[in-house]
């Protein structure tokens, strides 16, 4: 059973977002997460993180500058001697602001943008912000702090992939990440709206290889696949409780950002326990580490140390069981979910929104004790 250290800490600071994006992967039910944890609860976590192992911190959410004490978290990382990257949409981020993160000791930012095109970006995040992002990225790129634009690609702008490859390119980005949706959260209420089609996928996928191999040395562009297109299952998160923590605003670990879709697991707190013992102790982390509780055909696939099974949020999603074999798998049992999926186009009227009420709702307790 692998309890190496972790090398990455994905810390949700809120669920709070300006914005409604069709795919957020946000809890449905975040609204329900009210208790915040507070600027001194972080700043405990980032230093267990840091004696625990921990290489990598993620600062990310909901959006994580609604967070009016992020310098202080910024600085508390630095602190702990952690690369910290700030995952945001942008909104809302001045230049001052941003110079006080860069001061505080941020290393890179990663940017979200939905689309090359403004009225599709606008379309999918359901606000008019894409012109306020592009802003913000040439911002970002004019103080010279390392840039990654993530773009999540789906049915509803794959055909622009290469607009989104220069896009990144014009606006100084080091790097663009040209990430398929993975349906969870709204993105599995909105699937047959975000699916795309086999032939436009892969030419998407050629686009972003022939951009790879003619921008080497100038900007990594990186495309990472659809697990449903794909017939075989990526090592989602390098493998369940192998380098990845995540924290959520609330305080609750878990391996992935989808874990707390998994009913019947029980998810340990940091305010009552450390990362150490999280990490090490904690029946959620250990659930699916090592090849004990693989069923077959992943206990004796060849693939299995490779691919770990796949994704468990995905296989209790569309098989009802964590344990199964993800069903993006050709050879799972449960793959003619995937191959119904994958025809069930529509051109949704009403798409389902991030509910933007429910994330207005959520308070921020900054500095009271316990969140």
């Amino acid at each position: 059973m692998n309890t190496s250290p972790p090398r990455s800490l994905v810390a949700e600071l809120t669920y709070r977002c300006p914005l409604g994006c069709l795919y957020c992967s946000n809890p449905l039910d975040f609204a329900k997460r009210r208790a915040e944890l507070s600027t001194g609860d972080w700043s405990r976590i980032f230093a267990q993180a840091a004696a625990l192992g921990v290489l990598q911190l993620h600062l990310t959410g909901g959006e994580p500058l609604l967070r009016d004490d992020l310098t202080e978290l910024t600085a508390a990382a630095r602190a702990c001697d952690l690369y910290i990257n700030l995952i945001t949409s942008g909104v809302g981020l001045t230049e001052a602001r941003l110079d006080a993160f860069r001061a505080a000791g941020l290393d890179h930012v990663q940017l979200s943008l939905q689309d090359g095109d403004e009225a599709g970006a606008d379309y999918v995040a359901g606000a008019g912000v894409h012109r306020r992002k592009l802003a913000v990225a040439r911002m970002i790129a004019r103080m010279k702090i390392p840039l990654t634009l993530n773009f999540v690609v789906h049915r509803l702008n794959l055909d622009r992939v290469g607009a989104m490859i220069d896009l990144a390119a014009e606006l100084g980005a080091r790097r663009v990440e040209l990430a398929s949706v993975q349906f969870h959260g709204w993105a599995l209420l909105n699937r047959a709206h975000l699916m795309p089609t086999p032939e436009q996928n892969d030419r998407a996928e050629a686009i972003a290889r022939g951009a790879a191999e003619r921008m080497r040395g100038l900007m990594q562009v990186v495309f990472v696949r659809n697990d449903y297109l794909a017939g075989r299952p990526k090592p989602c998160m390098g493998g369940w409780g192998r380098g990845t923590i995540v924290i959520d605003p609330a305080g609750y670990a878990m391996p992935c950002q989808a874990a707390a879709s998994i009913a019947g697991l029980e998810f340990p707190n940091v305010r009552t326990a450390t990362l150490g013992e999280i990490w090490r102790d904690s029946s959620v982390f250990n659930a699916f580490r090592g090849y004990d509780w693989m069923k077959e055909p992943c206990r004796t696939c060849p693939e299995r140390e490779r691919d770990f099974g796949g994704c468990r949020c995905q296989a209790f999603a569309l098989a009802g069981d964590a344990a199964a074999a993800d069903p993006a798998c050709e050879f799972s049992p449960h793959h003619r979910t995937v191959i119904s999926a994958r025809t069930e186009l529509s051109e949704r009227i009403n798409p389902v929104y991030r509910t933007a009420r429910s994330s207005r709702d959520i308070v921020h307790r900054n500095n009271s004790p316990g969140g």
